[in-house]
């Protein structure tokens, strides 16, 4: 009999199969630092389990989790419904490559084009991940570029789409950009929410196309305004360029609607992408195109993917649709979101809360003599206080929570932020 044949065998155990005894996170930190690429620095902690909100480590401490894997885990963690459709569906049909197509696969796209209100004739591709998602869309716009001569494709300042190279190209942070050298050509940054700078670069009407997000939440939590997003459906209307939105943070109920371009009357765009909490940690990304001559500008063998939209991802996306649906969580983010920010604007820390649903920037007070106090609260919290929260600059936090976050949860959640803004406090004076 293999020693894999028994159903009760996880994760953990067969990690274990690796090591000799339980591991502590400070031996398994040095094994990672020997083993990894360097990629993503020191990891915060060696987390072994989950449910709902919360995770706890290798040393059996708890965390309430308000970052939800970055604005993944819509669900929370180890939903038993996620849990249950990926293993049946890995049970029954596992992955088939794009030569074939599966039930869950043509529902997915279906129910995806159904919830966006899509035109007759639009279509899905499925990806892995957002950057891939975002690549497919950039492939589509760089080939609209070179039917119609148009030489320039726009992005923002303090835009974030992703770490693979056209993605990259499109992100605006230097850092992140520079020790890589040339990207993709002709791509230019605009200023953040600028109507007049966004009319101007428009005026030679040589503008392929233009990505934005709606909200940034690498930034942030920074949201376009309105204004700003239909004076740029108008204009790319006006002039042959295609309109992508990046939802892959915003998207799948995270801001109260299925997407937030629809929050913003007048605005449908050609392109949109999705990922993070469409599978609700199971990977899986989306483009969806909004026309038939947008679906038809990548053909048969011009685009593709080995992994992307293959039954168990397709499967746990359509359960993290049904359960969002069905369990009126649309509402429900409203209701938990403005419970928090009104509480958070209460706290004498904070000079600034912005909140869509349960997608949430908070700007801190400078401290005087701490150069970062957003990451020195980030740490007070997770190491003192059990809570995790995520900072996007040196004075700004991001919370981006699972959907299903309970009021409880959420009061919970800000006791343990109230306690660890008055340690953070006590440590810096």
């Amino acid at each position: 009999m293999s020693q894999y044949d028994d159903a009760s065998l996880t994760s953990v155990a067969l990690a274990e199969q690796h090591q000799t005894g339980a591991a502590t996170s400070a031996e398994l930190l040095d094994r990672y630092q020997s083993s990894l690429t360097g990629v993503f620095g020191t990891p915060q902690a060696v987390l072994v389990r989950g449910s709902g909100a919360r995770v706890w480590d290798a040393e059996g401490g708890e965390y309430l989790d308000l970052l939800g894997g970055i604005a993944v885990n819509a669900l929370g963690h180890a939903h038993p419904l996620i849990s249950s459709v990926i293993s049946s569906q890995q049970a029954t049909l596992g992955h088939i490559s794009n030569l074939f197509t599966s039930p869950t696969q043509v529902a997915l796209a279906e129910k995806l084009l159904s919830l966006a209100k899509a035109p007759a004739g639009s279509s899905v591709f499925f990806a892995n991940s957002g950057s891939e998602a975002n690549e497919a869309a950039l492939k589509a716009v760089l080939r609209h570029r070179k039917t119609t001569g148009k030489q320039r494709i726009l992005a923002l300042e303090g835009s974030f789409h992703g770490r693979t190279t056209g993605a990259l190209s499109l992100t605006h942070k230097p850092a992140y950009r520079e020790p890589f050298g040339d990207l993709i050509g002709g791509v230019g940054f605009l200023p953040f929410n600028d109507i007049d700078a966004l009319e101007k670069a428009f005026e030679h009407a040589d503008v392929a196309g233009i990505f934005l997000e709606p909200i940034q939440g690498e930034a942030g939590v920074l949201p376009l305004d309105n204004a700003y997003l239909q004076r740029a459906r108008e204009l790319t209307h006006s002039s042959d360029a295609l309109m992508v939105l990046d939802e892959v943070q915003t998207g799948v109920g995270r801001t109260g609607q299925w997407f937030r371009y629809q929050a913003v009357g007048g605005v449908v765009p050609d392109l949109m992408t999705l990922a993070k909490g469409l599978g609700s940690g199971f990977p899986i990304g989306a483009l969806l195109s909004f026309s038939e001559p947008v679906s038809a500008l990548m053909g048969a063998g011009q685009h593709g993917t080995t992994f992307g939209g293959n039954p168990p991802a397709t499967a746990a996306a359509l359960a993290t649709l049904h359960a969002i649906e069905s369990g009126g969580l649309l509402s429900h983010v409203n209701t938990v979101g403005e419970h928090l920010a009104a509480a958070l604007r209460e706290l004498p820390q904070v000079s600034q809360v912005r909140q869509f649903g349960l997608h949430i920037g908070v700007d801190l007070i400078p401290v005087a003599g701490v150069e970062a106090p957003a990451k020195d609260l980030v740490a007070t919290a997770r190491e003192r206080h059990g809570l995790i929260i995520n900072a996007t600059g040196e004075t700004t936090l991001r919370l981006a929570p699972p959907l299903n976050l309970s009021l409880a949860e959420a009061d919970e959640a800000l006791e343990r932020l109230r306690a660890a803004f008055t340690d953070a406090r006590t440590r810096n004076q």
